[in-house]
Formats: C-alpha cells, sequence, structure tokens
C-alpha cells in the first residue's frame, strides 16, 4: 500500500487489509505492508485522524511511517497505489531500477464505485478521513479475491 508521506491513505488501507484477510484462504500467507513515495513523515506515527477512523471501526494499527525502498520491488507480488499520481511514479521507479514487471495498481480497480483516485483527507476533516475508510473497506472483498487467486495459483 502506498501513498505520499505513509501517514493517511496508506496505513489505513493496509489495517484495513489485514483484517480483511481474516478467515480467508489468504490468511497467513499475504504479507500485508505500506510506504510512502516521499520522506516527508519517516518514523511518524500514522495521522492522529486516520488512527480515529480506523479506531471508530475497530481496526487496530501499529504503525512507522517510511519511505518506499526500490529495492522491495522484487519481494513485492503487488504494489497498490492509492491514486493515479502515486501508481505512475512508482511504475516510473520501477523502470529506473529495473523492475519494469513489478505488478503495480491503483487500489481503487477493486472497487465496485471505482476506478478513481482514494483522496488525499491530510488538508481535510476526520469526516474526510470517514470516507476515505469506506473507500478502501469497498476494495477488499475485490482484492482478496484477487489476492486468494494469487495464492491459489502457488
Amino acid at each position: 500500500m502506498v501513498c505520499t508521506g505513509n501517514i493517511c491513505r496508506s496505513p489505513m488501507a493496509e489495517a484495513i487489509l489485514r483484517a480483511a484477510l481474516a478467515g480467508t484462504p489468504s490468511e497467513g500467507l499475504v504479507v500485508v505492508d505500506s510506504a510512502g513515495t516521499h520522506r516527508y513523515h519517516v518514523g511518524e506515527d500514522a495521522d492522529p485522524r486516520a488512527l480515529q477512523a480506523l479506531g471508530e471501526a475497530g481496526y487496530p494499527v501499529a504503525h512507522r511511517a517510511r519511505q518506499f525502498d526500490p529495492r522491495w520491488f522484487p519481494e513485492r507480488d503487488l504494489v497498490l497505489a492509492m491514486d493515479s499520481g502515486h501508481e505512475r511514479d512508482l511504475r516510473a521507479l520501477a523502470r529506473r531500477t529495473g523492475h519494469p514487471g513489478t505488478d503495480i495498481r491503483a487500489i481503487r480497480r477493486f472497487d465496485p464505485e471505482g476506478p478513481g483516485d482514494v483522496p488525499d483527507p491530510y488538508y481535510d476533516t476526520i469526516t474526510q478521513f470517514r470516507e476515505v475508510r469506506s473507500m478502501l473497506e469497498r476494495c477488499m472483498p475485490g482484492l482478496i479475491a484477487h489476492l486468494d487467486g494469487l495464492t491459489a495459483a502457488r
């Protein structure tokens, strides 16, 4: 899961996917993590509003922001971008670092109401963080089905 600073959207997506994997064929087979395209918040916890929105829905979070490292490409079967800018940046980084075949997708490809970007709630209110949470939750059934297909093929 990748967003800009790794304190809002991507840690929310990480926590929601971890919870969604419970009881699925992929549980225990899929490793979920998150990072940012930029170093802005490296070492920080998730945004307090992200933590609040997740906590309200019962999602546990243990997080420290980090920047995406291109050396991770070979270790990742799927990299999910929160918006088209992140997807474009990740694809360019993958090409520059010799990993053009990495499966990089926008997470909203799995949203029945998508595609599109997950809006950045950073400059907004808790209401926008709740909307982002709901949007990410909508992505989970399609994403889990995709992941179950990947793990079954192994």
